[in-house]
């Protein structure tokens, strides 16, 4: 463990509805780690972006923005975790679909991950979480302490994701919810700048059939002793 780190880092990637988000906020309330969306931080460009009516193809300003991003991560007692633009709690505009697709536009600009994967490595320096998304365990922290990886197969990963989205009040096939998936399944394991993959050294999990609470119990059993 280097010398400045006094508490773990757990990374933690995967295809998006592998259950990534999921299981790394209940291993970082068991392990009492802060769990870190590494997707938020792109989510919260593009909300900068949508706010301040900044289009995807303006690089330039995009990336400005994120240079000068400031997001930080905190927990509820109720194991709430909420993210935070300066004093502004913006845990649920983050999650707004007009956010999520321009996030989507501009997490393949090279330029905007560099920023990014620097944000991310000062917001992490000292250890002490758990950050999930798709390049922490191969390029934001290669050298943590956990390093897993987690997949489903495409039509479980749609499933979910289909029966979130109809939670949530929206009327979408499964259909098209399974070519989302594998659109930007194709998309991040493709690009140029960090694609999705696991690390060489990464425990691989698939959580197909497997209960939440597994998986979870499974990440908790690499930490070191």
């Amino acid at each position: 463990m280097p010398p400045t780190r006094q508490k773990p880092i757990v990374a933690i990637d995967g295809p998006a509805g592998s259950g990534k988000s999921t299981v790394a906020k209940l291993v970082a309330r068991a392990a009492g780690l802060q769990f870190v969306s590494s997707g938020a931080f792109y989510r919260a460009v593009a909300l900068l972006a949508v706010r301040g009516g900044i289009i995807a193809t303006d690089e330039v300003a995009l990336v400005g923005l994120a240079d000068s991003l400031h997001l930080r991560f905190t927990t509820d007692a109720d194991g709430t975790v909420r993210a935070w633009l300066d004093e502004d709690d913006v845990t649920d505009a983050l999650r707004d679909p007009s956010v999520e697709q321009m996030a989507s536009k501009i997490a393949i600009i090279p330029d905007m991950r560099a920023h990014l994967v620097r944000k991310l490595r000062e917001y992490g320096r000292d250890g002490g979480l758990v950050m999930e998304g798709r390049d922490i365990q191969t390029v934001v922290f290669p050298d943590a302490e956990v390093k897993v990886y987690l997949t489903a197969s495409d039509e479980e990963r749609a499933r979910r994701r289909w029966e979130e989205l109809r939670a949530g009040g929206e009327a979408v096939s499964f259909a098209s919810v399974l070519a989302e998936v594998k659109t930007r399944d194709a998309r991040d394991s493709g690009r140029d700048a960090a694609p999705l993959r696991a690390a060489p050294d990464a425990v691989c999990i698939n959580t197909d059939g497997r209960a939440i609470t597994q998986v979870v119990d499974a990440v908790l059993a690499l930490f070191p002793a």
